[in-house]
């Protein structure tokens, strides 16, 4: 048995009462906030780094729309705004692969903190939420920990953006994760200065890559086939002359993958070089070894780049990301569940909150929306069994595997942020429980900010 301690009973102050709680500013949190706010509830937004943004800005994913291509049809809303905000503040660039744009990690951080201050959210940046506060089966609020100590939130309405349905877990209700070596790989995520641009682009236009090259060698990628002849900022062959001839561990061969943009600056931006299985983004010692494991491949990738790929001889690393990038880790048992036939058949809802293309990427799976394929986005998707007053959008929303590997992408995790959001502050407005809430009302009020639901 492990030895135990007992924590003494105390009295834990509450700082804040709100009508709508988020926990989590990734996009589905900031979306949720955002659309919340401007529905009209008093809004709060909890962050435990002290910049929201999430997968954006903490781990340096900078791509909310790579899939985007002439035919996509997209529901709009507040994750089209992050990309536009961005573009109009002078924190995006045109993405190398696609018709969307790579949003600047750093200055995003700043794009943020308008968006939260325009819409009257309050913002909480620098607080752990520790575990929620219940009253029955009904969640109440939360409990964080932060340089002020232990302190109490209590709202009328939460919303749990976590990515790893944290709160839905610990308040018990049913939840499933998919078994370690089966998990979708994590990142490290890198940035690079010094690369010589115009050398750069002219090894790109010498050797073009397309999906189709992202089945070699330890890898092996399902297309529907219109995929394989599109371009791909893909980059493999450097890393394996590396290991060929020493350059490398001659084990290392899981590095290859992708570049984002590259600036006049000389910078390299954007770099999902570095894939790391079997890390669960729930265990804190899985998280320490993928942290540093990363790291030390991408001081590698880095000098393979150097060797190897024009332009970057003279490269050095910038920065890392702030934390590491988890695709796959808790998902709840949610009211209806998302599944593949879904996400590849059209589905069509009556409680839709959100459209989204045909996009699928993960599990060896990758299906671009290039032909105006798209499926709605179910509110009950969101709506954890077993709880009252918590909604869970995003990456642990309800869903199979090749589901998830749909709706995990932030963009979708946006649409449902902002169905959440918009659900959390009509509820309380018609005075109905979360999962009675008018949703036809829901989908007038997703119209309203742009959305589009059907």
């Amino acid at each position: 048995m492990p030895k135990t301690i007992r924590e003494p009973a105390r009295d834990v102050d509450v700082v804040l009462e709100t009508d709508v709680l988020v926990v989590g500013s990734g996009p589905a949190g900031l979306s949720a906030a955002l659309a919340s706010a401007r529905a009209g509830a008093e809004t709060a937004l909890v962050e435990r780094f002290g910049c929201f943004g999430g997968n954006i800005t903490a781990v340096g994913v900078e791509g909310m729309a790579w899939y985007r291509h002439e035919a996509t049809v997209e529901a709009g809303g507040i994750g089209r705004e992050l990309e536009d905000r961005a573009a109009a503040m002078g924190a995006a660039t045109p993405e190398s692969q696609s018709l969307s744009m790579e949003i600047d990690a750093e200055a995003f951080k700043v794009v943020a903190d308008v968006l939260v201050e325009e819409a009257g959210v309050r913002p909480l940046l620098h607080r752990q939420v520790v575990a929620p506060l219940l009253d029955g089966d009904r969640v109440i609020g939360v409990l964080t920990e932060s340089k002020a100590g232990r302190e109490a939130i209590l709202a009328r309405r939460v919303v749990d953006a976590t990515g790893d349905a944290d709160l839905a877990f610990r308040a018990g209700a049913p939840t499933r994760t998919t078994p370690r070596e089966e998990m979708l790989a994590a990142s490290v995520m890198f940035h690079l200065a010094g690369v010589d641009k115009a050398e750069f682009l002219a090894g790109v236009r010498a050797d073009p890559q397309t999906y189709a090259d992202w089945s070699e060698a330890d890898w092996e990628v399902e297309t529907d086939g219109k995929e394989d002849a599109l371009f791909s900022p893909y980059l493999r062959k450097p890393f394996a002359a590396a290991v060929r001839d020493g350059v490398v561990p001659a084990g290392l061969t899981t590095l290859g993958g992708t570049w984002g943009a590259v600036h006049d600056s000389g910078e390299l931006t954007y770099l999902n070089i570095v894939h790391l299985p079997g890390v669960d983004g729930t265990d804190p010692d899985d998280l320490t070894r993928g942290e540093i494991e990363g790291r030390r491949q991408a001081v590698h990738a880095i000098a393979a780049l150097r060797r190897y790929t024009r332009g970057c001889e003279h490269a050095r690393l910038r920065n890392f990301g702030m934390t590491i990038g988890i695709r796959d880790s808790r998902k709840i048992v949610a009211a209806y569940d998302l599944t593949e036939a879904d996400v590849r058949g059209q589905a069509r809802f009556e409680d839709s909150v959100g459209i989204y293309p045909e996009f699928i990427d993960g599990y060896g799976v990758l299906v671009l929306p290039t032909t105006g394929r798209y499926y709605e986005v179910p509110f009950r998707s969101m709506v954890p069994r077993g709880l009252r007053n918590l909604l869970v959008p995003g990456r642990p929303s309800g869903g199979d595997r090749i589901a998830h590997a749909s709706t995990r992408n932030m963009s979708c995790c946006a649409v449902q942020g902002q169905g959440a959001g918009v659900a959390a502050a009509l509820s309380l407005h018609q005075g109905r429980e979360l999962t009675e809430v008018d949703l036809g009302a829901v989908q007038r009020e997703l119209d309203r900010q742009g959305v589009r639901v059907h």
